[in-house]
């Protein structure tokens, strides 16, 4: 069962069973807004970016991203980029995969965050959205959705933060602006 995340809202990463989740995939899925112009409907290519950017006691000490596939240990992997979204059927156009078994003890957080590389802020895109999936077998945990468009250029979406002896994930879905992760990181410190 999906929980739809409400911005600043946590939700436990431990499986309906009790058990303890393994590997998660955050997927970011988009879609170019129409926009009415002199000959009709038309979109522009808008090229959204999923990061993570891992974090120990509130310093940031690696990051996947578009550039940089897999991080330093291969605990954390991006699938690949993305330079136009989908069709807005729901399935992810970008996503980040997470294997918290394997994540290193000294790393206390992982920060999703989504920016247009391009420049085209939010306003220009629709069904965009950030989720959670327990990777072992599919199943849709949370979803963030961006709604509502606005002028800015990224979001913070969401992080996921050791929590006892387990993780947990708190919907962030703090705008901001910028065309890279490094952007966003003056943003991302007080939500740690």
């Amino acid at each position: 069962m999906t929980v739809n995340l409400s911005k600043g809202q946590a939700v436990s990463l431990r499986k309906t069973d009790g058990g303890t989740l393994t590997a998660v995939r955050m997927g970011l899925g988009w879609q170019a807004a129409p926009r009415r112009g002199l000959f009709g409907r038309r979109t522009r290519e808008i090229d959204l970016d999923a990061s993570a950017v891992l974090f120990a006691d509130k310093q940031p000490v690696d990051v996947v991203f578009f550039r940089h596939l897999v991080s330093d240990d291969g605990s954390v992997r991006h699938t690949g980029d993305n330079l136009v979204g989908g069709a807005g059927q729901g399935g992810d156009d970008e996503s980040i995969l997470v294997d918290l078994q394997r994540v290193p003890v000294h790393i206390d957080q992982i920060v999703f965050t989504v920016n247009s590389f391009t420049g085209q802020t939010f306003a220009e895109v629709q069904n965009a959205f950030c989720r959670l999936v327990d990777e072992t077998n599919g199943e849709e945990l949370a979803r963030y959705t961006l709604t509502g468009g606005g002028e800015y250029t990224a979001q913070i979406m969401a992080k996921v933060h050791r929590q006892g002896g387990g993780w947990q994930m708190t919907a962030l879905g703090t705008p901001t602006n910028g065309r890279t992760f490094q952007d966003l990181l003056p943003a991302m410190l007080p939500l740690l």
